[in-house]
């Protein structure tokens, strides 16, 4: 497993969005706060 340092970019993380569109979450987020909410399907 790969530690984050302080002041590491985070890798790229392909996803989609409430609306449907894909892209890079970590992008999309860059310079603010963001949440990420991971449904894993039936428990």
């Amino acid at each position: 497993m790969h530690i984050l340092e302080n002041g590491t970019k985070l890798p790229s993380i392909m996803g989609v969005d409430h609306e449907g569109n894909a892209g890079d979450m970590v992008a999309r987020a860059a310079g603010s706060w963001a949440a990420v909410l991971l449904y894993r399907g039936h428990w």
